[in-house]
């Protein structure tokens, strides 16, 4: 599920906007910081907050007589450095960025709870930022992590071909979805053979999405496979009847992620499930053959879906932590309130983050620049990550997509698939 090489970052300045007075404070102090606040994150986190010329952090490092100093690392070498820090007898990280796939309970141990501090010092309208992301951020009971950057999917379609096809809109049910991916499946006039959908193979969000289009999932929050399994067999029959179509192409097997943004830039697919921050690249008119045509809209629920029971797209997402071993945590703890605070945020939105408060995307400002904004709320606000992390949560996945491969080209019933998935991965959840 892992998409960040999707946003794209900018390093333009604030003035003129809500968040202009930032900048005014952009200029670097002419003094010595008194003292020196390090963080281990990747290198986006570190872009998002600005430029010497627009730093948004400016305020705070005068306010706190403080510098900031980053180490950056690519996401699994931070990952693993970052537990590695917070497991020594103590550290000079004050602030650490954790992925939300990755605190299982012992992770988790190893990190300053945080409920208290949001009470006594809480961080500003703490109900604003999106639910399901401090679900994800939340352990044992746990607050362990405030969110701070997120990758939420959408259902992205090229509405030029849907015109050619003579189709005046996008489908608002997944039944609609399956009848215009296989009216979408055809030869373009331009003599481009087109399938009606794209999805990677190996990534476990795309049959957790159909999954939860019926109110099915894969692995709870609280750790039950495959809660529903009529659900979970109706997604995949709905993959699997789309392939038999040719509305999935024959080499879905060996199908990855960037295979999705190359064909639907190039129109040989009228659909595919991306993360919404995809929008710009997808429409680049140096890389798209259809620039301006291609746009987005929240991946659609059965017919049959409850509806007290909202359709639940997929999420990753960032947060910030405070290694247990840590220094000076009320200087950590400063910098996390500031940081996700709705100036910075919103801030950090402009610059290109996924930002993880609802209000950012009612911004005039980031409508302008974003023009999937308002629908990328709406589905943030329901948003959960495609299982919880557990110690054996990678081989579960994997051991899922192989049965559902198995199911999808027709090797195997469906049936007999979500029956497997549950026998083989039920010995690797936790007790």
């Amino acid at each position: 599920m892992n998409d960040r090489s999707a946003f794209t970052f900018t390093r333009r300045g604030f003035l003129g906007t809500t968040v202009g007075g930032a900048a005014a404070l952009a200029a670097n102090p002419t003094w010595a910081a008194g003292k020196t606040l390090n963080v281990l994150s990747h290198k986006v986190h570190q872009t998002v907050l600005g430029t010497d010329a627009g730093d948004l952090m400016a305020a705070w490092k005068s306010a706190n007589d403080a510098d900031i100093s980053f180490t950056t690392f690519d996401s699994n070498p931070l990952q693993d450095r970052l537990f590695r820090e917070a497991s020594l007898t103590d550290t000079d990280y004050g602030v650490g960025y954790i992925i939300d796939n990755r605190p299982t309970s012992d992770i988790a141990s190893l990190f300053e709870p945080l409920n208290d501090l949001a009470v006594s010092d809480p961080i500003e309208d703490f109900d604003d930022i999106a639910h399901g992301l401090v679900q994800g951020m939340t352990v044992d009971g746990n607050l362990i992590g405030i969110p701070v950057r997120h990758a939420t999917q959408g259902l992205f379609y090229n509405e030029a071909l849907l015109e050619e096809a003579g189709i005046a809109a996008p489908p608002t049910t997944l039944e609609e979805l399956v009848e215009q991916c296989n009216k979408l499946t055809f030869t373009s006039k331009s003599g481009t053979p087109v399938t009606g959908m794209i999805l990677a193979s190996d990534l476990a969000l795309f049959p957790v999405m159909f999954a939860r289009a019926f109110g099915g999932d894969f692995i709870t929050k609280d750790f039950q496979l495959v809660p529903d399994p009529a659900a979970m067999e109706k997604g995949l029959d709905v993959l699997r009847g789309m392939f038999e179509s040719g509305a999935l192409p024959r080499s879905y097997a060996t199908t990855k992620n960037d295979d999705q943004v190359t064909w639907l830039q190039q129109g040989r697919a009228a659909f595919t499930v991306l993360p919404f921050a995809r929008f710009a690249q997808l429409n680049n008119p140096e890389q798209s053959n259809f620039p301006g045509k291609i746009k987005a809209i929240a991946f659609p629920g059965s017919a049959t879906l409850a509806a007290d029971k909202p359709m639940a797209s997929i999420v990753e997402a960032w947060a910030m932590v405070i290694p247990k071993n840590a220094k000076d945590k009320a200087l950590a703890w400063s910098y996390i309130k500031e940081v996700s605070s709705k100036r910075v945020t919103l801030g950090m939105a402009l610059n290109g983050n996924g930002p993880v408060r609802v209000s950012s995307y009612a911004d005039p400002a980031l409508i302008t620049k974003n023009p999937l904004a308002e629908v990328e709320a709406q589905v943030l606000a329901n948003a959960r990550g495609a299982f919880p992390p557990f110690p054996e949560a990678a081989r579960a996945q994997a051991t899922m997509l192989e049965e559902v491969q198995l199911a999808v080209i027709g090797r195997k019933t469906v049936k007999d698939a979500v029956a497997s998935i549950i026998e083989r991965v039920t010995p690797m959840m936790p007790a």
